[in-house]
């Protein structure tokens, strides 16, 4: 199966490149994994919605240009399902066995995601109802992708 990971904005902070190679490096026996990264938009302090709409939405565009038809989209956004990790990686398995061949999870900016990338998600996940950085959720989508795998494969992994 392919793991895509489509983001918006580049991660600039050392340790969470680290941190994202460290489980890249883990994943390549399980899967292929594939990131693609779209610009952000530069977000003005004090925005208003109009204003903050229409970034999502510049943003938006970027991220469905990179979304294939076959692939199944799931979205990372707060008001998403929020599973536990055994849950996922069932997910994940029941994708790969219902001919599933790629998975792209799809990462918003600073702002969230656009309507349009929600609307064409085939479902949605939420790590939690707290927001965290979109940079930050990269390496912790690829934790438990990871996490997942080896819970399908009855291998051990700390709790």
């Amino acid at each position: 199966m392919e793991i895509r990971i489509l983001s918006v904005g580049k991660i600039k902070e050392k340790y969470l490149n680290d941190g994202i190679a460290e489980y890249t490096k883990r994943l390549q026996r399980y899967c292929k994994l594939t990131f693609v990264q779209v610009a952000d938009e530069k977000t003005p302090d004090h925005a208003c919605e109009a204003v903050n709409t229409q970034i999502k939405m510049t943003e938006g565009q970027r991220l469905l240009k990179h979304i294939r038809e076959q692939d199944y989209v799931i979205a990372l956004a707060i008001e998403g399902d929020m599973p536990d990790s055994v849950g996922l990686s069932r997910k994940l398995e029941m994708l790969g066995i219902h001919g599933r061949s790629c998975v792209t999870f799809v990462i918003g900016g600073s702002l969230g995601l656009s309507r349009e990338v929600l609307d064409r998600a085939d479902e949605k996940l939420s790590f939690s109802r707290m927001t965290f950085p979109h940079q930050l959720m990269q390496m912790i989508l690829l934790e438990q992708i990871y996490r997942s795998y080896r819970i399908m494969k009855k291998e051990p992994y700390h709790k």
